[in-house]
C-alpha cells in the first residue's frame, strides 16, 4: 500500500506552525530588534538613514573605504573585524599572559603563539585584512613585553629597540602576523 506523503503545514495557514518554524519557545518570543533591513550606503547609494551597519558571526558590516582595479577609492558596504570581536580576543591575549610566559623560548613562544594567530587571520582577515590590525599590534606589543621581562640585559630602550629590529631582520616568518606588515 503506497503511503501518502504528510502534509506539510503553510506557516502563513496557522500561527502555532510559525511559531515552530521560527523555533520561538513558549513564553518566548522574536527580539524588537529582530530583524530589520539595512540600508547599504556606497558611493552610489547615499542618504540619511537610521541603522547603516549591522554585526554577523563576529564581522561588522558597514561603509568602508575601497579602491577598484584602477586605484580609484570609493565607498563599498564591506565586512571586517567586529569591535565585539576584537575585544573579544584581546581578553583572550590578555588570559593568555604572554609576558609571564618567561619559561618559554621564542621559538617555543612562536610554535605556541602561531596556529592561534593564524587561525585568526584566517577568519577575520579574510575580506577586509586592515581590519584585524589592531588585534596584530595587540600580540606584537605582548611580545615585545614578554622580550622585556624574558631578558634582562634589554633594560635600555635604545637596546632593546635595536634587537627587536635585528630580529625582525634575522627571522623575518618567525611569528606569523610579521608577514602580513613589517612595521611590528
Amino acid at each position: 500500500m503506497a503511503r501518502r506523503p504528510l502534509r506539510r503545514s503553510n506557516p502563513r495557514e496557522e500561527p502555532s506552525a510559525l511559531a515552530a518554524h521560527a523555533g520561538i519557545c513558549a513564553g518566548g518570543g522574536p527580539s524588537p530588534q529582530g530583524r530589520r533591513a539595512v540600508p547599504t550606503a556606497t558611493s552610489n547609494r547615499r542618504g540619511e538613514h537610521e541603522h547603516i551597519s549591522f554585526t554577523f558571526l563576529g564581522y561588522a558590516f558597514r561603509p568602508r573605504e575601497a579602491r577598484s582595479r584602477d586605484g580609484v577609492t570609493f565607498t563599498s558596504f564591506l565586512p571586517a573585524m567586529s569591535p565585539e570581536a576584537l575585544k573579544a580576543k584581546s581578553d583572550r591575549l590578555r588570559e593568555m599572559r604572554i609576558p609571564k610566559r618567561t619559561d618559554l623560548s621564542l621559538d617555543d613562544l612562536a610554535r605556541w603563539l602561531n596556529p592561534i594567530v593564524v587561525g585568526w587571520i584566517n577568519y577575520y582577515g579574510r575580506y577586509y585584512r586592515v581590519g584585524i590590525d589592531p588585534l596584530l599590534q595587540r600580540v606584537s606589543s605582548y611580545l615585545r613585553r614578554w622580550a622585556a621581562k624574558k631578558y634582562k640585559r634589554l633594560r635600555g630602550a635604545k637596546r632593546f629597540d635595536r634587537w627587536w629590529m635585528g630580529l625582525l631582520v634575522r627571522q623575518p616568518d618567525l611569528f606569523v602576523h610579521w608577514r602580513l606588515v613589517r612595521s611590528y
